[in-house]
Formats: C-alpha cells, structure tokens, sequence
C-alpha cells in the first residue's frame, strides 16, 4: 500500500484510529492523479478490503473535509468529487456540452477575491472552484450550426 504520511501523520498527532479501512480510504485519496468520487474509493478499497461499507467511506470523507485534509468539487457530474489538500489549490473550468475539465491557477481568481473584499467586505475562500461555460471547440462548433 502506498504510503499517505502527510494525512496519515497528522490525523495520528490528533488522535484518530488509523484503521485498515482509513489507511486504504487514504491511499486511493492520495494516489488518484485526479479527482476521486466516493464510488471511485469505495471500489478500491472494496477490491482489497470486501467488507468495506461505502458508509466508512462518506464517514472518512466527512472527518477529513471537516479537518481541512480533503476538499471536494462538483464538476457538474452528478456526483462530488475529493482531491487532498496536498495536492494544492486549483480551479476549474467546466464545458457544459462535451464536459471538459482545464484546470487553472489559483491566481486567476485573486482578482475576484480582492473585488468580493473590497466592494461586498466578503472574504472569500476560494481553495476549489468550478466555473461552468463552454469551451472554444463547442462554441466554435455551435457558431458553425448558425447559433
């Protein structure tokens, strides 16, 4: 199994249980290259572990929101997606016709976040944001059909 040191460590220093079940949770959170569904997880752990309940997995997502150690996205899928916290702050742009997904920098919306400060005295968390539109080959694709 893959080691998860950095949510492994610091949920330990806090006191928590680092069960099979939460160890294997952790190892598909933090090996996923993209971001990871519940389902995706459940049947990881499943694979190795058969008497996994999904149920653990929604409670392990739970408890590491609530600590800051996940963050999850809707990507416009249907379903809630998780990537760690480790993995840095990024945002996305979402097509809604042919559901592309392009990641952009967390500096991209600095400028938002001053304006929210500024003009509404909102401070802003903007760790994972998606914004949905359509990307330049379905809007070419839409101006070619006479849109």
């Amino acid at each position: 199994m893959q080691e998860t040191g950095g949510i492994v460590g610091r949920l330990s220093e806090r006191g928590y249980r680092l069960t099979p079940q939460r160890l294997m949770i952790l190892s598909a959170i933090e090996g996923s290259r993209d971001h990871i569904s519940a389902e995706e997880i459940y049947a990881q752990v499943a694979a190795k572990y058969p008497h996994v309940n999904i149920s653990t997995v929604y409670r392990t997502l739970e408890l590491l929101k609530k600590l800051g150690m996940v963050y999850e996205i809707d990507l416009g899928e249907g379903r809630i997606r998780y990537h760690a916290e480790g993995s840095g702050h990024h945002h996305h742009l979402v097509c809604q016709d042919c559901g592309t997904v392009i990641d952009i920098d967390e500096s991209t919306l600095s400028s938002l976040r001053d304006v929210l400060f500024r003009d509404y005295a909102f401070r802003a968390e903007l760790r994972h944001v998606a914004i949905f539109g359509f990307c330049r080959e379905c809007r070419k694709k839409k101006s070619r059909g006479g849109e």
